[in-house]
């Protein structure tokens, strides 16, 4: 008998190249993805989420929850570890993932949603379960039209003994309010420096990447608490210098950032109260491909740290800032939109 189970030299084979091929596909993988939390416990800063949803796996019900926040904080990865705590080995049959910034219309609620909603978890696992509820999950949820949204709200109503609905958006506030009542809502705050930082060094260590500490603290600072694209940004420049070492140059360079001589340079044309010192400064800015949304998000931090401007002076600036950004994504010109910036902070600086 023990012969008979014997595995041969052709499975000891095949054995090998599938977990070799499953290592290969691992590799392959995005970063993000590779090093996603497959736990709750797993879960960085955001503590007092973690806290709730700990108690929901040792027993306790879990409601319809709403997820908001700024992109990055770990949202979807929370849901996701939620779901594996939860249903192990039954989790793709449990779980349905959806994007609803792609499937936002009123059919999808019609169909997809209400179809998944409805199957009795007996029909699918075929027996008692500590959990006897699926869940859907709506990423990207702000997304969604108005008429889906009224459309979910009933769906939530009927399918509440078999259902529950975990939403994830940024803007809470586009969530029509008979949603957002029938939900647990969690925030999810931007991580802090350490955290970010403790991660991204979990990341370079089992990835083999040489990073330096000033480079890695200016990813920390252009990533603005989103892990999610600090680990992107991090790949990256992995893949770009390899072997040789990440640098402060390398990271600004991937990230976008504009360097600070170019905001300083913007700002002295400014000062010096010529409109064909500040032409030039704007057609060099332009001309080496800055965008200018990045500008003046980097411009409005120099601003408030100037000592040289009233508190009335700011102001003007910041509410020109906010004015260009709302022009610049609803597709205006860049050349003009800085042109009008430098010559309102020129008038605010020399009169």
């Amino acid at each position: 008998m023990e012969a008979f189970f014997k595995p041969t030299a052709a499975t000891i084979a095949k054995r090998a190249a599938q977990a070799k091929a499953a290592q290969e596909a691992d590799d392959l993988k995005p970063w993000i993805e590779k090093y996603r939390p497959k736990s709750v416990r797993e879960i960085a800063h955001q503590d007092e989420v973690v806290a709730v949803l700990k108690k929901c796996i040792t027993g306790a019900d879990v409601p319809n929850m709403l997820f908001y926040g700024p992109p990055g904080t770990g949202k979807t990865s929370t849901i996701l570890a939620l779901s594996r705590d939860l249903f192990g080995q039954k989790f793709r049959d449990r779980v349905l993932e959806l994007n609803a910034s792609d499937d936002r219309g009123i059919a999808v609620v019609r169909e997809k949603i209400k179809n998944f909603a409805q199957l009795t978890v007996s029909s699918l696992s075929g027996g008692k379960d500590p959990h006897p509820f699926k869940i859907v999950i709506l990423d990207e949820a702000d997304s969604m039209t108005k008429a889906a949204q009224q459309a979910l709200r009933r769906t939530m109503e009927k399918q509440t003994k078999n259902t529950r609905f975990c939403l994830i958006c940024n803007y809470v506030t586009r969530i029509i309010p008979p949603i957002t009542s029938r939900c647990s809502k969690f925030r999810f705050k931007p991580l802090a420096e350490d955290d970010q930082r403790k991660r991204l060094n979990f990341v370079a260590e089992k990835e083999s990447v040489k990073i330096s500490e000033t480079a890695l603290d200016a990813l920390v600072k252009c990533s603005v608490g989103d892990l999610r694209r600090a680990v992107t940004f991090l790949q990256t420049a992995h893949r770009l210098k390899g072997q040789d070492g990440i640098a402060v140059d390398d990271i600004l360079e991937i990230t976008g950032v504009i360097p600070e001589s170019v905001i300083k340079d913007f700002v002295k044309s400014c000062y010096t109260n010529s409109f064909e010192k500040l032409r030039e400064t704007v057609e060099d800015v332009s001309a080496e491909g800055y965008p200018a949304s990045q500008l003046i998000s980097q411009l409005h931090d120099e601003v408030v740290a100037m000592d040289s401007l009233s508190d009335d002076q700011k102001c003007e600036i910041t509410e020109k800032l906010a004015v260009m950004d709302c022009c610049l994504n609803d597709g205006a010109d860049e050349y003009l939109q800085l042109m009008s910036l430098g010559t309102l902070i020129q008038q605010q600086l020399c009169t």
